[in-house]
């Protein structure tokens, strides 16, 4: 076994070694999730060093240089300012939802007009239409981090897979007896998962285009599927107040999360897997405990539903967006309130981290969406422009291009 090269991973950070066992070149990823100003990299350093026996002795110096490397960029001051590049509208019908690529280069949306289109960022022109649904086209995802491949959800029961580059459609996914509202990738991109009306999800083989699993046990409509880092699990959460966690080789539920109130409007794995996210109609968030199922916080600081949640890239912070117009930054660890986003004029729809951890970006009915510190809970920067309720709004990989989508038909980039 020999050491073939060191790598870096910048969000969420780690250190990757890439070595050969056996004449097969394989690689082990050692996170350093807690890495910022303050970390001793020397003591770091000697620790992987002394754990890791394909980078002991002459290699030490490397890894150090790695984590400056890596200390420089995560903790890097972030003050870029935000201005409108291009406003795209090709649609017909309404917009249903916007997604990115991981590098910004390019995104897609989804109709009632039937369709997704496939937008090159940088000039904001559509590359390809995605054509062959009968009925509204809902979900859509890039296979990220790859990006090369496209899933849509339709209203017509089917789920296509499509070649990101050509428009090609490989397959169409036929088993569910109602309308799909979600999908996922697995981050390995050899799944995609569905939900449905049918309160039923399933699992896809991308290349086969096999039905692999179904997922029952709901009693009502499922509205949102997510995967673990490591494609090990998937997650589906439900109008029937619950979320439930499946293992993704077996098909089997592994856990049903119950102390909702109300209906469940999303949840999201932490990175390492350990905790889960939900956020509900009955006004609160709570955060799971993935090894024993049970609900380790509950928090009940919004006064009305809760529309979106999700955590930061390392897990650390937990983000909440609610219908009382205000958002909240949380710690993952004590679940401390640490800052309250006050300023939007209507509910607040969509929440996510830039992939720094550093900023959040929300999306509101008062037709804005808003930058923000998530360590002081100041608005540093108002997006203005779109004419109607913004239901949509996502980072690149890099942070310095945000896409927003509206009720008024249009997506703006800003850069």
């Amino acid at each position: 076994m020999h050491l073939k090269r060191l790598l870096i991973r910048y969000h969420p950070p780690a250190i990757i070694l890439e070595y050969v066992k056996s004449g097969k070149t394989r690689s082990k990823t050692i996170d350093l999730l807690d890495l910022g100003s303050h970390t001793n990299i020397e003591a770091i350093a000697d620790e992987i060093s002394a754990q890791e026996t394909l980078v002991a002795g002459a290699r030490r110096s490397q890894v150090l240089e790695l984590l400056l490397k890596l200390k420089e960029r995560v903790c890097r001051a972030d003050s870029h300012h935000f201005y409108l590049f291009k406003v795209t509208k090709a649609h017909i019908l309404p917009l249903t939802n916007v997604a990115m690529n991981k590098s910004g280069t390019r995104f897609i949306t989804g109709s009632y007009d039937r369709t997704c289109k496939v937008w090159d960022t940088s000039s904001g022109e559509d590359i390809h239409t995605l054509e062959g649904h009968k009925n509204v086209v809902y979900a859509i995802a890039f296979n990220n981090p790859f990006g090369d491949k496209v899933a849509t959800g339709s209203f017509d029961k089917t789920c296509k897979l499509w070649d990101a580059e050509t428009g090609k459609c490989f397959h169409t996914f036929r088993g569910h007896t109602a309308e799909i509202v979600c999908l996922a990738f697995n981050p390995q991109s050899t799944l995609i998962a569905t939900g449905s009306m049918d309160r039923n999800a399933k699992l896809w083989d991308i290349e086969t285009g096999v039905e692999v699993a179904t997922l029952t046990g709901h009693t009502a409509e499922i509205i949102c599927v997510s995967f673990a880092s490591d494609g090990s699990r998937v997650l589906t959460g439900s109008f029937d107040h619950t979320v439930s966690v499946w293992d993704t080789r077996s098909g089997q539920r592994l856990h049903t999360l119950i102390g909702h109130r109300a209906e469940v409007s999303g949840a999201q794995f932490n990175y390492e897997g350990t905790l889960l996210v939900s956020s509900s109609l009955d006004k609160t968030v709570k955060v799971w405990d993935l090894d024993s199922g049970k609900c380790v916080a509950t928090l009940r600081d919004h006064q009305d539903e809760v529309l979106d949640a999700c955590f930061s890239c390392t897990g650390q912070l937990v983000a909440t967006a609610s219908a009382d117009s205000t958002a909240r930054i949380y710690s993952a660890q004590t679940f401390e309130c640490l800052a309250t986003l006050t300023g939007h004029e209507g509910e607040i729809t969509r929440i996510c981290f830039n992939m720094q951890g550093t900023h959040a970006l929300t999306a509101s009915g008062d037709k804005t969406a808003r930058l923000w510190d998530v360590y002081t809970g100041r608005c540093l920067q108002v997006l203005e422009g779109h004419a109607d309720e913004i239901f949509s709004c996502a980072f690149n990989y890099d942070g310095n291009i945000v896409i927003t989508g509206s009720k008024d038909n249009t997506c703006r980039i800003w850069r």
